[in-house]
Parts: C-alpha cells; structure tokens; sequence
C-alpha cells in the first residue's frame, strides 16, 4: 500500500457546523458581497488580533498590494527584493514603477538594509521589502533610511500574519503592509488579502479604499479608475471562524517546527533558519537550505518525491530571472539570492501534521 500523500501545506479549517452557523445569516440576508456584516466584523476582530489600527480586506493578496501602491500615485523607481514571490515585483511594474533589486542577508533571507541607500537616486520614491517566511525585515533600519529620503515604506507580509517584532504586531511597521489570507497561508479566508495602516493616515490612504469597488465614492461618482478587489462575505465568515482558532494552529505548527530541528539540525550541508529572540514567529513555513549536503536541494526533492512527499523550490527562481524580467533585469547582480534560491527547499509544515508525517519526511532525506 502507497503511503499517503504528504503536501507542502495543507489549509488549516474550522468544523463543518462551525462554519455553517457563521454563514447561515447569509441564507436570511443575502448581502454576499460589497461589504456586508461579516466583511465589517471580521475587519474589527482583524484590528484586534494584529494591534494595528486600520485594515482593509480584499478578494487577495496581489490585488490588496497592487492597489495599495496604485493609491499612492507613485512615479520613479522602488528599492525591493527579488527574493520573493513574483507577486511582489508584479505589483510595481503593473503600476508604472521601476523596480531597483538589491540583495538580501545571509540569516533571515529578509532585503538586506544596508545596500539600500546605495540604490537612492533622485527618482527613488518607496521601498517595498518582503517579511520572508515570516521572518520580520531590519525594520529600524529602513525607517531610519526611509525618514532621511522621505520615501514610502511597503512592506509585502504575505507570510507574516500574526508575527510581531518587540511586541508590537508587524503590520504597525512602514507605511502599509499586505497580508495574503490565500487558502496556503498560516491564516486564511479561502482566498483573500488585507491592508494595514496608521488611522492618521486615512485621508491619505482613502483612494485605496475607492479603488478596490471601481474607483467610486458613494453609487453615483467615480474618482478613480479602480478595478473589483472586495472580498465577499463567505471568505470574510470563514475568516472570522480561523481567526477563532490561530493561535491553536500556530502553536501546533511550532510543535511541528521543533521536531524538524530535533532531527535535521546539527547535519552536515543542512541549514534550518531560526527566529530571532525579538521575533514571535508563526512557523508559517519551513526553510531547510542544502548546500554541501550529500545530495543537492533538487535531489532532495526528487527522492522525497519518489516517496510521495512534495517539498517546493520557494522561492525559485528570484523574480529577476522569470521570462517576463531576465531581458531587463536578469543581469543584476545579487549573490546571495541567487545563491539561496538554488539551494532552498521548504518542507511540508502545517498544523495538522503529526510527528509520524515528521519522521518521515525526515527519513526521505536522511536515509540512503
């Protein structure tokens, strides 16, 4: 008998009654979309689990980050990561924007602070850095280099729902964040994404909010030319019902995380990146570089695979190198991600794994 399918990730879901009784006013109502009751709930707990004062949830995480720069009326260029999913440096170019890559640390895999402001120029209007894995940005730094060129600061948190940094929640950092709540995340509304940013800043940030239904203010006027980014009232119930749940599931995650160290650190050619003591992390995904291993990360994958286990290449490659940017940008030089991106593999992690799933995956690498 063929052992069972081991998945990168696998969604995290309430019960089936649960989810029933949250969607059941929908049946009575009918308000499914165009933020009705449960769009207007879920934003309110939203506030209160990530302590930050303003969210805005929309149909996904491309879309929330797309608009969020579209509303900010930008021209010029932006420092940012190649290091990341393509949907970050897709969401600059879509708006006009010329990305400047610069490369990333050693340790975090996080947009490396201290060559950014030798990517400034005249034209240089924000920067939009990625939390990767859940791992939190230099965030200190890039304020301060922020505040002395007077650019924007975006940060991609598709992979940092619920972290914080010192004790304050990660979407207080810069001048918005995205979190995708897309069915793979460590917290998910089916599909979705959400926004988060200061209330004093809520004139500034009002077109994001118009952009998102068409650009209108009200039925009758249109001030924008936006698109449809809303999310309807059935991801925004089954949103409530996991946010009911996270810290259960994250907890379970770390169980899961520390069986990994248990068995893969200290091995020669295997490296297992760690939060740092200022980071409460999510275990939203599971690093594991092999560079000098005796066997590369695409063999890795490929014997994992051979024993039903399926393990991803993540990020790879970087985004300069995709079909779409390698004529532009692929001749920019950034060594570590490169470097990263060709030996990474993030293992299957998520909460409902047990320590058996563990072993075995473990094994598949291990054993000859």
């Amino acid at each position: 008998m063929e052992d069972k399918r081991i998945n990168v990730t696998k969604s995290s879901m309430p019960t089936f009654e649960e989810y029933c009784k949250e969607i059941k006013s929908l049946w009575e109502s009918r308000w499914l979309s165009n933020r009705g009751n449960k769009s207007i709930e879920f934003e309110e707990e939203l506030k209160k689990y990530l302590q930050v004062e303003q969210v805005y949830c929309f149909a996904n995480g491309h879309l929330a980050l797309e608009v969020a720069i579209d509303g900010l009326k930008l021209k010029g260029e932006v420092i940012t990561t190649a290091y990341t999913h393509i949907s970050t440096t897709n969401a600059i170019v879509r708006n006009g924007l010329e990305p400047v890559f610069v490369d990333i640390k050693e340790d975090d895999y996080t947009i490396n602070p201290d060559l950014i402001e030798k990517k400034i120029t005249d034209k240089t209007v924000a920067i939009v850095a990625t939390h990767v894995y859940g791992f939190v940005c230099d965030v200190e730094k890039i304020e301060k280099i922020a505040k002395k060129y007077n650019l924007y600061v975006i940060y991609d948190a598709a992979h940092a729902f619920g972290v914080t940094y010192k004790g304050v929640g990660v979407g207080n950092f810069g001048d918005i964040s995205m979190f995708s709540t897309h069915a793979t995340k460590v917290f998910h509304t089916i599909e979705g994404g959400i926004i988060s940013y200061k209330t004093k800043d809520n004139e500034k940030f009002l077109p994001i909010r118009e952009i998102v239904n068409f650009g209108f203010r009200g039925h009758e006027q249109a001030f924008y030319i936006g698109t449809n980014a809303r999310m309807n009232e059935f991801e925004a119930a089954m949103g409530i019902c996991n946010l009911r749940h996270i810290d259960k599931e994250i907890e379970k995650r770390k169980l899961i995380y520390e069986h990994y160290c248990k068995r893969l650190d200290g091995i020669n050619g295997i490296k297992i990146a760690k939060p740092d003591k200022y980071l409460k992390w999510n275990y939203a995904y599971l690093p594991v570089i092999f560079d000098g291993y005796k066997l590369n990360r695409d063999e890795v994958k490929e014997k994992l695979e051979k024993d039903n286990i399926y393990a991803r290449k993540y990020f790879f490659p970087i985004t300069n190198k995709f079909e779409c940017y390698k004529k532009q940008y692929g001749s920019v030089d950034l060594p570590v991600s490169s470097r990263i991106s060709n030996t990474v593999l993030t293992l299957p992690m998520y909460a409902d794994m047990t320590i058996d799933d563990v072993d075995r995956v473990c094994d598949g690498i291990l054993n000859d």
